[in-house]
C-alpha cells in the first residue's frame, strides 16, 4: 500500500469515546493543534452500554473532570432526563451522583463541543499502524500514525483511546464474528501492529443486555424509579438545572426461579461457558448467566428498565447483558415481571478486545517503552466511560506537559479519585476490567463529591485548563465557606428561636443559648431548615450548601484524615532515583528487585504499593537511600 502525509499536529488522538473526546478538547484547549481519529464519527462519546453517567464512585469521577475543566459534567447536565443521588442514607464520603442520559443528545452535544473547539479536528479513518522513529539504539518515539487509505499524519505525541474496538470480537451464542461495540467496524490491523511493537497486549471483554421497545412492557407489574425532586448538577459551573417536560421515569423488576431454569437449560450454549471467549471480563458487572452460576443460592436478581432517550422507544435492560443465543434471550428475559411480551430490537452480546497491560505506563499514562505515545480509557484495562474520561484528560494534559517540557501532571491518591484510579492500575496493575469504588479510596472523606473543585481547580488553572470564570468561581465558594464557618461559630441562637426547629427535625431540644454551628453538627438538623432562625444569613448555592454541611459536621474526622495524609505523603515525597539499581541493592528479595526494576516507581511511596513489595523491602529501601545521601553529603566535603 502506497503512502501519503496528509498533514502535521501536535497530538493525534486515535479514538472518539469518552477517553478520547476528553484528551482531545483538554489538548486543543491547551493551546496544541490536535487531530481526532474515530473509524465512524457516529462513535463520538457513544454509550454502547449503560445510558448513564455517575453512580457509586463513578460520580466522584466526573465531578473530578469536571473540577479540572473536562467536559463529562457539563455535557450530562445538558442531556439528561433522570437524575438521582445514591447512598444518602450513608455518609457524605460515598453519596453518588447518577444521571441517565438521552444517549443520542450526548452524542450530539459532545460532538457539537469538539467541532466547536478552534485548535481540534475531527476526522472519520482507521489508523492501522504507528510511526516510530529510533532516537537511540532500542528507545523508540512515536511520530505520526498511518489509515487504512494509506494517508499519513505526522504528531510529536500521539494517545491511544481505542475502547472496546481494538481487536474487538461479539459473541452471541456461538455466533462469533469480529466488530466493534453496537455494530460498528473493529480495529484489528492496529491490533495487531501494536503487538508487533512489542506492547504488552491482553484479551478483556464485557458486555451489555439487550433493547427492547418500551411499548411491549408491562409496567404495572414493576416497581417505579423516580428521579430526585430536586436535580444537583455534576458540573461546578451549574447551580440550578431545569429538565424540560420533567424527569423520565426508571422501573425495576427481578428475575426467578423460572429465569434460572432457562439459563441453567441452556449453560452449553453461551458463549461465556462453551470456551469461545478467552477474555476476562468484569467481576463487578457479570453476565446474567454468570450471576446464575455463581450465586446458585439466590432466587433473584434486580433489573432496571432505563429509557434510551426521549425520542425513542428502545429501553435498556440493566444488569441482564449476556453471551446466551437470541432465541434464549427471548425465552429467559419474558419469564421476568412485567417483559412477558418483551420485543427486543438489539440482542445482548458479549465484545472481547485488546488492551494493554498497564504496569506498562508510566504515572503519567505514557507508554514506557514508546516515547510520546500517551494510553487511556478501556485500552488500559479499565472500564466504564467515567474512569475512561478521567484517564482520558490526564492523558492529555500530560501530554502538552511533555511538549512543552514541563513535569507531568500527577494527581496522588490523597488529591482525587483519579490518582486512585490512575494509580492502581500503573502500580498494581489488574487481571479484569478495572472498576473505581469509594472502597478503593483510603482518604475518601476527603475525596468528597462536594469538594472536587476545592482540591483540583487551582491545580488545573496553574496548567492553563481551568477557565477564569471557573477558577473565579471556586475562589467565591471557598471565601463564602470561610466567612460563612465564622459567622456561624459567632452567631449564637436563643432556645425560643430554634427549639420549634429541632423539634420539627426529631433532634433534642436546648434548654441555654448556644452557638447556631453546634447545632449544625447533628446529622439530623440540615443547614436550609435553620434560616427562620438566622435571617441576617447570606445566600448560598447548593454546592456551597453541601460543602459547608460536610465541612462543619465531620469536621474532626477530616482533621483526622488530614493527618493521615501528612504521613501518606511523607512518604511520595521520598523520591526515587530514574536510575536506581534495584537489582544490586542487598537486602531486597528477588520478586522486589524485579518487580522494582521493571515499574521504576517514582516515589517510595508508590514503590510500598507494588505487589510484591513487602514492608521489609521498603524499609531496606530507605536505608539504601539513606545510605546513598550521606555518601553525596561525604563527598561535597
Amino acid at each position: 500500500m502506497s503512502t501519503y502525509q496528509m498533514g502535521e499536529y501536535d497530538v493525534i488522538v486515535i479514538g472518539a469515546g469518552h477517553a478520547g473526546c476528553e484528551a482531545g478538547l483538554a489538548c486543543a484547549r491547551l493551546g496544541k493543534r490536535t487531530l481526532m481519529l474515530s473509524i465512524n464519527l457516529e462513535a463520538v462519546a457513544m454509550m454502547a452500554c449503560n445510558p448513564s453517567i455517575g453512580g457509586t464512585g463513578k460520580g466522584h469521577l466526573v465531578r473530578e473532570i469536571d473540577a479540572l475543566g473536562g467536559q463529562m459534567g457539563l455535557n450530562i447536565d445538558k442531556t439528561f432526563i433522570q437524575s438521582r443521588m445514591l447512598n444518602t442514607a450513608k455518609g457524605p464520603a460515598v453519596h453518588s451522583l447518577r444521571a441517565q442520559a438521552d444517549k443520542n443528545e450526548y452524542h450530539i452535544e459532545m460532538k457539537k463541543t469538539l467541532e466547536q473547539e478552534p485548535l481540534l479536528q475531527m476526522k472519520q479513518g482507521e489508523v492501522v499502524d504507528l510511526l516510530l522513529e529510533e532516537k537511540i539504539p532500542g528507545q523508540k518515539k512515536v511520530c505520526g500514525v498511518v489509515l487504512r487509505t494509506g494517508s499519513t499524519y505526522r504528531g510529536k505525541a500521539v494517545i491511544l483511546a481505542t475502547g472496546t474496538f481494538l481487536g474487538g470480537k461479539v459473541f452471541i451464542g456461538d455466533s462469533v464474528y469480529e466488530s466493534g461495540p453496537n455494530g460498528l467496524a473493529p480495529s484489528t490491523e492496529l491490533a495487531r501492529r501494536l503487538r508487533e511493537h512489542g506492547l504488552p497486549m491482553r484479551r478483556f471483554k464485557t458486555g451489555t443486555p439487550a433493547r427492547a421497545l418500551a411499548q411491549s412492557l408491562d409496567y404495572d407489574k414493576m416497581l417505579p424509579q423516580d428521579g430526585d425532586p430536586e436535580v444537583v448538577p455534576f458540573s461546578f459551573m451549574n447551580d440550578h438545572l431545569e429538565v424540560e417536560g420533567g424527569q423520565v421515569r426508571c422501573w425495576l423488576t427481578y428475575t426467578n426461579e423460572k429465569t434460572h431454569e432457562v439459563i441453567r437449560a441452556n449453560f452449553h450454549r453461551s458463549a461465556l461457558f462453551g470456551g469461545q471467549i478467552e477474555g476476562i471480563g468484569p467481576r463487578y458487572c457479570p453476565s446474567i448467566e454468570d450471576k446464575v452460576n455463581r450465586f446458585a443460592d439466590k432466587k433473584r436478581h434486580q433489573t432496571f428498565i432505563e429509557p434510551e432517550g426521549r425520542y425513542t422507544d428502545e429501553v435498556y435492560i440493566q444488569g441482564m447483558s449476556s453471551s446466551l443465543p437470541e432465541d434464549v434471550q427471548d425465552a429467559f428475559y419474558r419469564t421476568i415481571e412485567g417483559l412477558e411480551h418483551l420485543e427486543i430490537v438489539r440482542p445482548a452480546y458479549a465484545i472481547e478486545y485488546d488492551c494493554i497491560d498497564p504496569l506498562a505506563l508510566k504515572a503519567s499514562l505514557e507508554n514506557r517503552q514508546i516515547e510520546g505515545l500517551f494510553c487511556a480509557g478501556q485500552f488500559n484495562g479499565s472500564s466504564g466511560y467515567e474512569e475512561a474520561a478521567a484517564q482520558g484528560l490526564m492523558a492529555g494534559i500530560n501530554a502538552v506537559q511533555k511538549l512543552e517540557g514541563k513535569d507531568p501532571f500527577i494527581l496522588d491518591r490523597s488529591e482525587g479519585y483519579i490518582g486512585v484510579l490512575i494509580d492502581d492500575l500503573v502500580t498494581k496493575g489488574t487481571n479484569e476490567p478495572y472498576r473505581i469504588m469509594t472502597s478503593r479510596a483510603e482518604y475518601r472523606l476527603l475525596l468528597r463529591q462536594d469538594n472536587a473543585d476545592l482540591r483540583l481547580t487551582e491545580k488545573s488553572y496553574r496548567i492553563g485548563l481551568a477557565s477564569e470564570e471557573r477558577y473565579q468561581k471556586m475562589l467565591h465558594k471557598k471565601e463564602m465557606l470561610q466567612r460563612e464557618t465564622d459567622r456561624l461559630q459567632r452567631l449564637v441562637v436563643q432556645p425560643e428561636v430554634i427549639n420549634p426547629i429541632l423539634e420539627e427535625a426529631g433532634s433534642t431540644k436546648i434548654s441555654a443559648p448556644v452557638p447556631l454551628i453546634d447545632l449544625l453538627r447533628r446529622p439530623e438538623v440540615r443547614y436550609e431548615m435553620t434560616a427562620p432562625a438566622d435571617p441576617a444569613r447570606p445566600v448560598l448555592s447548593r454546592h456551597e450548601q453541601q460543602a459547608l454541611e460536610v465541612q462543619i459536621r465531620y469536621e474532626g474526622y477530616i482533621e483526622k484524615q488530614i493527618r493521615q495524609v501528612e504521613r501518606f505523603r511523607r512518604l511520595e515525597q521520598r523520591v526515587l532515583p530514574e536510575d536506581l539499581d534495584y537489582l544490586s541493592i542487598d537486602g531486597l528479595r528477588i520478586e522486589a528487585r524485579q518487580k522494582l526494576d521493571q515499574l521504576r516507581p517514582v516515589s517510595v511511596g508508590q514503590a510500598s504499593r507494588i505487589s510484591g513489595v513487602s514492608p521489609a523491602d521498603i524499609n531496606v529501601l530507605l536505608i539504601h537511600l539513606e545510605r546513598m545521601r550521606r555518601g553525596r553529603k561525604k563527598s561535597e566535603e
